[in-house]
């Protein structure tokens, strides 16, 4: 079982260090999106759950995110090229009336979900 917690946050000073990783999570999205599609249309090929993960190692978006965080990032990529197929194999199907699209890219500049794993956090300065 998985649980959510909100937290508001109320040191101003860590929500610019927030907003960055966000951000950069964002990027990360756009940059899974971007190779997703390009299997998709040179290969005919949806990528697998750990694929995105194994190619992006070395991007440096990636790399500045908690590797967790960012292999979680890469995954919901990946689920929603996953949905995407499971939906045209309906619409072929005639089980759906509204033809599917692919994952669109992000906003530039936006902000993506971080989820960070319980493990990874401790005890310390921020906590109430």
């Amino acid at each position: 079982m998985y649980g959510c917690q909100q937290e508001l946050i109320k040191i101003p000073e860590i929500i610019p260090f927030l907003e960055y990783l966000c951000t950069t999570a964002n990027k990360l999205i756009n940059c899974g999106i971007y190779l997703a599609r390009q299997w998709y249309f040179k290969l005919g090929k949806i990528p697998g759950k750990y694929n995105l993960e194994k190619k992006l190692k070395s991007n440096s978006n990636y790399q500045f995110l908690y590797s967790q965080a960012a292999q979680q990032t890469l995954r919901g990529v990946a689920e929603a090229f996953k949905s995407y197929q499971a939906l045209s194999q309906k619409y072929l199907k005639g089980e759906l009336t509204d033809k599917p699209q692919l994952p669109k890219y992000r906003k530039k500049g936006g902000m993506g979900v971080i989820t960070y794993p319980c493990a990874s956090f401790k005890a310390g300065k921020w906590s109430s």
